[in-house]
């Protein structure tokens, strides 16, 4: 093997191995122009969890089974083969996780929040989870999935959900209805949680048209009237009532973690309904060029070994004398 050849494949990967650059924190990414999501509302929720239902029928995923009994609807966590729940929160006894005020209460639905900036995209080696620059719908592609459950870590609402009981599991969780196969929003349909939400507390529609909804709702007082959509943000289907509760002046998933494509209203602290506290930066701009500098980086030792056994196997074959 010639000294310099050697020399010039290290030299080589010296610079595959700095040409990464210092690595440093950028801004939050900005919202999609067309993003979609859904506004839960849990002044208006009564617990009924058709959402739930509708959401394994389309996804054909089994019921959860509690002490040998099949539950359709009454999961206590969000699992591989439940991607949305209703829980109840009751200031008397605490709830589930909850601690809030006696006297009070109030129903939480959880899924997936498809966030702007969302993290389990960011960690993702593989180009894994995606989100799509369009409607801002955060999808898993199985086929290039490696099961590292990176996402899985990475998520600060715990929502992907790894199939461990699966010889070759996958990750599962909510993709507003249109991943593969299934596509509704593609189709100019909605999602199925809102399409049977019988009182509007779950609405589809563009983030943009949502949050202004949400601002306009957060202006009401307990026993004002007011003209709520069902289904949709843009739906011909409306009710008129009476507001049931004032609501707390926070619209969660506006600014949390670099902001969401689901947001949240309710009528007692959103603290209270099993929600982190997130800062408004996210943490995906915070890890995202250091994450991405060290996946960079694993190039060059590769890169370096295959120039050397390149040269190693020249060499065996007699093509060069040592200078």
């Amino acid at each position: 093997m010639k000294r310099r050849d050697f020399l010039k494949a290290a030299g080589t990967g010296a610079i595959i191995a700095t040409s990464a650059g210092t690595a440093s924190a950028r801004e939050n990414l900005p919202v999609p122009e067309d993003a979609v999501g859904m506004l839960y509302d849990a002044t208006l929720c009564i617990g009924c969890r058709a959402c739930v239902v509708k959401c394994k029928e389309i996804n054909e995923m089994p019921p959860e089974t509690v002490e040998g009994e099949e539950q359709w609807d009454m999961a206590q966590e969000l699992s591989a083969d439940t991607l949305t729940i209703i829980q109840a929160y009751n200031g008397a006894t605490g709830g589930n996780v909850a601690n809030l005020e006696e006297g009070t209460f109030s129903f939480s639905k959880r899924q997936c929040m498809h966030c702007v900036d969302a993290g389990c995209v960011t960690v993702c080696p593989v180009s894994a989870m995606l989100k799509d620059p369009k409607t801002g719908i955060v999808s898993h592609d199985p086929d290039v999935c490696i099961g590292c459950r990176y996402c899985v870590m990475a998520c600060p609402y715990n929502v992907p959900k790894y199939e461990y009981d699966e010889t070759f599991g996958q990750i599962q969780k909510c993709q507003l209805c249109n991943q593969k196969g299934v596509e509704r929003i593609d189709n100019g349909q909605i999602t199925g949680c809102t399409e049977v939400c019988p009182t509007g507390a779950n609405i589809f529609g563009t983030r943009k048209e949502l949050l202004a909804e949400a601002k306009r709702r957060v202006q009401l007082k307990k026993g004002d009237t007011y003209t709520y959509q069902l289904n949709s943000i843009d739906s011909p289907y409306v009710y008129e009532t009476q507001v049931k509760a004032d609501y707390e002046q926070h619209i969660f998933g506006e600014k949390e973690g670099g902001g969401t494509q689901v947001l949240v209203l309710a009528g007692t602290p959103i603290k209270n309904l099993g929600l982190p506290m997130l800062p408004e930066r996210s943490y995906a701009a915070n890890s995202e060029t250091v994450q991405h500098t060290i996946y960079g980086g694993m190039l060059a030792p590769a890169g370096l070994l295959a120039g050397l056994l390149y040269l190693a196997r020249r060499n065996t074959k007699g093509g060069d004398n040592d200078e």
